[in-house]
């Protein structure tokens, strides 16, 4: 069975949580196609020297920077689409009705010359064979904000490296030289993520606030002002120095998700692999069984119970092992099995089909 990553040309360009994911699903289910008697076959498709029609089944990360162009495509061809959406989780009924009625109006204003951004994402999700959500709750906002049917939705988180499992921050520390306790953010810096106002929040605590990440070009005058905040340090993205990044994680007090109460599922989980309890959102939509302990849930502009949440867990930080144990069990190599087992069932679905008369 021959498969084909998919996503939108510019992905390997920068360093983000999607290329890393599409990056570390590939690595898994080829050496999974290494085992014998697997019958997989996996490879990153250019679709400049390739037809869709020469795969068995094709699988795209993202529905949006056009990606719904491929799925239409490998329709066309009769080729079944596994496809891993990202949808924000913010989506709900109400949302998903107002993006419909927007959609609408513009269609009407431009006589359907014009599609609107929600609905490409849609038509994504209505012709794929299967959809795979990272959480509960993407899949939830899937059905409410695109009126998908949820049995077409599987469940699969990310994997985690297994070199967060065994962190610990000498690198960080021979690095840098920070010796004591520090908060971490990851990921992109921009006024969306918030992490100015943290920087602050945490500067009146006096702890010293670490962000890894890039910002982009439109964002150089927030990072000017975040430099100028007392404790501050930008060490910029290190996703091309894994040890180094995996070392900050476990070496961090404590992990800062992203200000609008989502952030990636896989940088959060990255923190916990690494022993790192989070501050979160109170209303973020990561859900882990018995993950009380390790994260804080606060409102997103409350400073003063932001503040009282950290030093609680500066006095009383959990175990990191038993932090480490809520994703240990999540290796990328389950996900290459799960995934494996999705197309396998596509696949014979598709044969059977061709059989009929």
């Amino acid at each position: 069975m021959r498969i084909g990553i998919l996503s939108y040309p510019m992905l390997f360009e920068r360093e983000d949580g999607v290329q890393q994911q599409v990056r570390e699903t590939i690595r898994a289910l080829v050496r999974l196609g290494a085992q014998e008697g697997s019958g997989i076959a996996v490879e990153l498709v250019n679709p400049y020297a390739s037809r869709l029609e020469q795969f068995d089944l094709i699988h795209v990360f993202s529905a949006t920077h056009g990606n719904q162009r491929l799925v239409e495509a490998a329709v066309e061809q009769g080729v079944p689409v596994v496809l891993t959406p990202l949808i924000a989780p913010g989506w709900n009924r109400a949302s998903g009705t107002s993006a419909r009625a927007a959609d609408h109006r513009l269609g009407n204003l431009t006589s359907w010359n014009v599609q609107s951004g929600y609905a490409q994402t849609r038509r994504a999700l209505q012709q794929a064979s299967l959809i795979v959500a990272l959480g509960e709750a993407e899949k939830q906002a899937i059905g409410a904000g695109f009126l998908i049917d949820s049995e077409r939705v599987r469940v699969l988180p990310n994997g985690v490296n297994p070199a967060l499992l065994a962190a610990d921050g000498e690198l960080f520390r021979k690095r840098t030289g920070m010796l004591g306790p520090f908060a971490l953010m990851a990921g992109p810096i921009s006024p969306y993520q918030n992490q100015l106002a943290m920087a602050q929040a945490m500067a009146a605590l006096s702890l010293p606030l670490v962000l890894v990440g890039e910002a982009g070009e439109r964002d150089q005058d927030y990072l000017r002002a975040l430099r100028t905040v007392r404790g501050l340090t930008c060490l910029g993205a290190l996703r091309q120095d894994e040890a180094m990044l995996a070392s900050t994680y476990a070496a961090a007090a404590l992990c800062i998700a992203p200000g609008d109460g989502q952030g990636t599922a896989l940088a959060l989980r990255e923190a916990l692999a690494a022993g790192c309890p989070m501050l979160i959102a109170r209303d973020s939509p990561l859900s882990l069984a018995g993950a009380g302990f390790a994260l804080a849930r606060v409102d997103w502009n409350d400073t003063d119970a932001q503040q009282r949440a950290v030093l609680r867990l500066l006095v009383s930080p959990p175990p990191r092992e038993q932090v480490r144990a809520l994703v240990r069990g999540d290796s990328w190599e389950r996900v290459a099995r799960q995934l494996a087992a999705c197309y396998a069932q596509l696949h014979e679905a598709r044969q059977g089909a061709l059989a009929c008369p």
